[in-house]
This record gives structure tokens, C-alpha cells and sequence, in this order.
């Protein structure tokens, strides 16, 4: 299917998707040694699109089975055409004689059969297709065994029909979200990926590479926001393709920085369960993954933060600027930090390498990341 590491990198990279050199060298040998590759992980990290992606670098198709709880054989492997049956012997009874044992044969053939897309995959002819199974953690163990022998004997075997072997021999991609264990007799027969949600420097490549936004600052925030938005233990975190979807309604808006004015516009994009949106609702949560998204912005375009008395001052303001501080820590940015002198009630105190404690100086707290405290005015 691929010549070479390089071919396939070249292909993969032509079809927009990312992927990092072990995972690009796991799916190369897939190819070489014609075994399945199982791609394990959280639903909306990859792991489908990756099939799509290596079809592509193939210039080859993907048949798609995908699965549900109580899918049966006939949706996977195919089942005969009974009424094509019933009209080839109501069109050519005049032809057919008394052969029975001939008119069964005929009757019980390819000619007369629906393929489903393991049977297809195993037909292809010209050149090998991308088989996809996908959310195989969906089914029983009885259909998983169904699969054993198309995994490893790359053949097929239908009552009345009797045992296909594959002309071309297809590339498989199992996927799962892990909603139950797979077998080990399946796991044997397969190469294992394991997939994540994709660090923030790794989801702005694929911001950058899937959608129309190259603005560097904001491809930032909206990875840092995904990134947020998965640490904060959402019911339905965001997956990767509703980033994009997130990317071109922010293009169409014309926005250059997500703000928390935006939040009622955002929620249907980022909230897709009734928990989550509640959530999102609250003033304070939207606008502290707001300030999250900001510090992880920053910190990749290497400025850290100066400061964060522009989230305002008194008591009234310290959830914000403890939530700040929080994502400051969560991000690991550390350096020799220290606040204003001033006492006032309420208020923050960084303490070096260490965390944060509430203390007695006001929200004039500040920090820095390159080696010299910063204060703020």
C-alpha cells in the first residue's frame, strides 16, 4: 500500500491529518505486515478519521462498518436477495429445466447475494480499500468472534455460499471508545494505538492544518479553550471536529479573540448536554475557562502572562484571580514570583515553586516566568 515512512508521512500530510512520528511508524508497519491496527481512546480524538486519512494517502476507498448494539451478521457480511431470487425464476423458468441441484447452485451465488462492507472489503480488486470498524466496542462477544476470521485468515464464511478469501488483502482499522473490553483473542491479531485528546500545541497544528484560521493568537486560545474545556469534567467534552466546527463559526463571526461576551453564541457549539450547559451558564465558570484559554495562548506564544490585575480589584474580584492563579499552576509556569507589599484584605500570595496561598496583598498580584518578578502598576 506504501512504498515507504515517507510516502505515507507525504500522504497523511496531503489529507490535513496530524500525527506524530511512533503513531506514523505503528501505521506503517500496519501496512507492511498486513495486520489490523485497533485504535483504542475517547470518542472524538482521531481515531475514525484516521482511517479516512490513510484511504486518502492510498488514494483507495474506505468500507465503513459501523457498529450498534444488536447488529447482526447480515448487516455485516451481507445476507441473499430474496425477491432477485424470486424474479430470476419467474423471468427464466422456461430456460432453467429440472436441474435442481444446477438451479440451487445458481440461486445460492454471488450473483444473488447483497454484500455487506466485510465482504466488499475482501472483493475489492484493483487495489486494497481502507476497511473501518468502528466503535466495535458497541457489540456482544459473539460478534466480535465474527471478526476472528476475516483478521487473520483474510476469508469469509457464508452458509449456503461457502468460504470467500480476499482478493486483496484491506488495511483494517478497529476503533473503540472503550465503553466495554475487547477480547483478547481479537487484540492478539491486531497492532494497538492509543489515542488522547491531542496536547494544546498538537491541536492548534490541527487547527491549523483543517481550518481557514491562521491567525497564530487565535488558534491558541481556542486549543487552550478545548484543552480547558476537557480538564473541567464535562459531561460531552469537546472532540476535535467540534473545534473546527467552533473555528469557522468564529470565522464567520469575524472574531479575533473569544471574549466572555460571547458565551450564549459558544454555548451550542461547546455544550451538548443539559449538565454542561448549566454549567456554562454560570457567569463565573465561562469566563475562568475564558482566562484559561488565555493563559495557554500566551504561554505558546512564549510571552507567559505579566499580570492579572486587569481582572479587576477588591475582594468582590478574588474567584477570578484565585481561578487565574490555578490555571497558571495547572499550565506549569513557574519562576521566582512574588506580589505587592501592600496588605489588603482578600487577596493572593505566590509563593516560589510552590503554589498559592490565600494571603494579605491585594489583586495587584503578579507573577513572572522568564527569571524576574514582575508588578503590576
Amino acid at each position: 500500500m506504501f512504498r515507504s515512512a515517507g510516502e505515507l508521512a507525504e500522504g497523511l500530510r496531503d489529507a490535513r491529518y496530524v500525527i506524530d512520528p511512533v503513531t506514523l511508524e505503528v501505521v506503517y508497519l500496519a501496512a507492511k505486515m498486513q495486520k489490523p491496527l485497533l485504535v483504542e481512546g475517547p470518542p472524538g480524538c482521531g481515531k475514525t478519521e484516521l482511517a479516512y486519512a490513510v484511504a486518502a494517502a492510498a488514494d483507495t476507498t474506505v468500507e465503513r462498518l459501523q457498529c450498534y448494539e444488536g447488529i447482526t451478521e447480515e448487516k455485516a457480511i451481507g445476507k441473499f436477495d430474496e425477491s432477485l431470487q424470486r424474479l430470476f425464476l419467474e423471468t427464466q423458468k422456461d430456460f432453467l429445466g429440472q436441474d435442481w441441484e444446477g438451479i440451487r447452485n445458481r440461486l445460492h451465488s454471488l450473483d444473488f447475494f447483497a454484500e455487506g462492507p466485510l465482504l466488499r472489503a475482501l472483493r475489492h480488486k484493483l487495489k486494497p480499500c481502507v476497511l473501518l470498524i468502528d466503535e466495535l466496542d458497541k457489540v456482544d462477544h459473539a460478534f466480535e468472534a465474527l471478526l476472528l476470521e476475516i483478521l487473520s485468515a483474510w476469508q469469509i464464511t457464508v452458509p449456503k455460499l461457502g468460504t470467500i478469501k480476499g482478493e486483496k488483502i484491506p488495511f483494517v482499522v478497529l476503533s473503540s471508545n472503550e465503553e466495554r473490553r475487547l477480547g483478547d483473542p481479537l487484540r492478539r491479531r491486531c497492532l494497538y494505538l492509543r489515542f488522547e485528546y491531542p496536547a494544546v500545541e498538537r491541536e492548534v497544528e490541527i487547527l491549523a492544518a483543517r481550518s481557514a484560521h491562521q491567525e497564530g493568537p487565535l488558534l491558541g486560545q481556542m486549543a487552550g479553550l478545548a484543552h480547558a474545556l476537557r480538564g473541567w469534567n464535562m459531561e460531552k467534552p469537546p472532540s476535535i471536529a467540534e473545534m473546527l466546527d467552533l473555528a469557522q463559526a468564529l470565522q464567520i463571526l469575524g472574531v479575533k479573540e473569544i471574549m466572555p461576551e460571547l458565551r450564549d453564541v459558544l454555548l451550542p457549539l461547546l455544550a451538548k448536554t443539559e449538565g454542561d450547559r448549566g454549567r456554562l451558564l454560570l457567569r463565573e465558570g465561562f469566563e475562568g475557562l475564558i482566562v484559561d484559554s488565555k493563559l495557554y495562548r500566551d504561554k505558546l506564544n512564549g510571552r507567559g502572562v505579566q499580570c492579572i490585575s486587569s481582572l479587576g480589584r477588591g475582594a468582590n474580584k478574588r474567584p477570578r484571580i484565585l481561578r487565574a492563579m490555578r490555571g497558571i499552576l495547572r499550565l506549569g509556569i513557574r519562576g521566582p514570583c512574588r506580589a505587592r507589599g501592600r496588605s489588603h484584605p482578600g487577596g493572593i500570595r505566590l509563593e516560589p515553586l510552590c503554589g498559592f496561598q490565600e494571603g494579605r496583598c491585594g489583586s495587584h498580584a503578579a507573577y513572572a516566568c522568564d527569571g524576574k518578578p514582575v508588578r503590576s502598576a
